[in-house]
């Protein structure tokens, strides 16, 4: 457990409140997380207490919500939200964050001691009483992977992966992933400077906590923060020095600037302006440049075709619940079906984009298959001999045979490399087109 306690309650209100936009408003964590924060006026500690209670708390959901179900004798009435949300965040901090019981049972009883939902004070706290002399035991004979996987994905990464991958992957969600960093040069120095692992497939590795500005190298430029498989697809892509490269859904940037560190000239493409801010702000610190280019990848069409393009397509992002554990309370199968279909037009129009004998890298962070090794495959039908898989090698990702599939594709799986602190799940294939 994590040792992790607050005595304001402004921080437990903060949370809260970042917890009725995620379940009730169905607004992604990271879009309402520094506002919400700014909001409150928290000291630097209180923040991140906030985010740590409140990413634990979606991570734990179906656990924390099927014990709250067990010590009830009946169910909450619909007018008993923030009940639930006060016991869900004090179960969190006493069963999962180590925050001493007085602090946790009292500040999730405050939640509740105002207005209509002060008839709620009593239970929130005989509740949490509960679970602290009770809890422990009860957490142990849970099936955590299970109850915290909606039946959605647990039965899609089952027909997908079989049972126990299935279960392997679950597991892996119950952790907070490492920070992973890419390096512009001389990985080996900044692994020591930083105190981080060299992993095989070139990305440096270190525990997740702390202030990313406040690492050595942040503020020259030095490296930038990025998933050790999600460095991957720019690194299939081979010599790409003076070659022109097309980034196609370019944000927030990290493959982009991979590629100009290579020696690419980038054309980086992105719908959003927002986001192709956040991309100059990236490229700007690190001292790299790059074309950007504001317009719908779907419809973009170049003076002449590019030597190479990536196309990491936007997806459910089933493949980072580990860095975002909002996404199984976000995402549906319907949610899947859509960007599948957008994705096939992507896929379609980035490879008009690819000049003959060039190549084309396809990715997507999501572990559902419809949105990955299937797309690829109906693609390949579509074009005939006009595109063909260039096979990936398992030495060309570290030595990661595990990820290489049958067809020379990466499926790669939060599971993988569990001594080391897994992966993104990810799907990534190298073409090449020949018409």
């Amino acid at each position: 457990m994590t040792n992790a306690s607050t005595d304001g309650l402004g921080a437990r209100i903060a949370a809260r409140d970042l917890l009725r936009a995620v379940l009730g408003r169905k607004r992604a964590l990271d879009e309402v997380l520094d506002r919400t924060l700014d909001a409150a006026s928290l000291a630097p500690r209180d923040r991140a207490f906030v985010r740590l209670l409140t990413a634990t708390t979606l991570r734990r959901l179906g656990q924390i919500d099927a014990l709250i179900d067990q010590m009830l004798e009946m169910p909450l009435p619909p007018t008993g939200t923030a009940a639930r949300d006060a016991l869900r965040l004090g179960a969190a901090q006493l069963l999962f964050l180590g925050t001493p019981p007085h602090a946790a049972v009292d500040t999730s009883v405050a939640l509740v001691d105002r207005g209509r939902d002060a008839r709620f004070k009593g239970l929130v706290n005989a509740v949490l009483r509960r679970l602290d002399r009770e809890g422990a035991a009860l957490v142990t004979a849970q099936d955590a992977a299970r109850l915290n996987t909606p039946d959605w994905l647990w039965n899609a990464w089952t027909a997908a992966y079989g049972e126990d991958t299935a279960r392997a992957v679950a597991d892996a969600h119950l952790t907070e992933a490492p920070l992973d960093i890419t390096p512009k040069g001389d990985p080996a120095g900044w692994a020591e400077r930083l105190d981080a692992t060299l992993l095989p497939s070139g990305s440096l590795r270190r525990a997740a906590g702390g202030a990313v500005p406040d690492l050595p190298g942040f503020g020259e430029g030095a490296w930038w923060v990025q998933d050790a498989a999600a460095a991957l697809p720019a690194r299939l892509m081979g010599d790409v020095a003076g070659l022109r490269v097309a980034d196609l859904c370019a944000a927030p940037g990290g493959k982009t600037a991979q590629l100009c560190a290579a020696g690419a000239r980038v054309t980086a493409v992105d719908r959003s302006e927002g986001r192709l801010a956040r991309v100059r702000a990236n490229l700007d610190r690190l001292g790299l440049e790059a074309e950007l280019v504001a317009a719908d990848a779907a419809i973009f069409r170049p003076a002449e075709p590019f030597d190479a393009v990536l196309l990491d397509a936007p997806c459910s992002a089933t493949g980072t619940i580990r860095r975002h554990p909002d996404i199984p309370r976000l995402k549906s199968p319907e949610d899947v079906e859509k960007l599948a279909a957008a994705q096939a037009r992507l896929l379609d129009h980035a490879v008009t984009l690819v000049r003959p004998g060039g190549i084309l890298v396809w990715c997507t962070c999501s572990l559902q298959p419809e949105e990955g090794e299937r797309q690829i495959a109906s693609l390949l039908e579509r074009a005939g001999n006009a595109v063909r898989r260039d096979p990936v090698r398992a030495e060309e990702i570290g030595g990661l045979a595990e990820a290489v599939t049958a067809e020379g594709e990466i499926r790669t799986l939060p599971s993988m490399l569990p001594g080391e602190g897994g992966l993104d799940g990810f799907h990534i294939a190298r073409l090449r087109r020949f018409g």
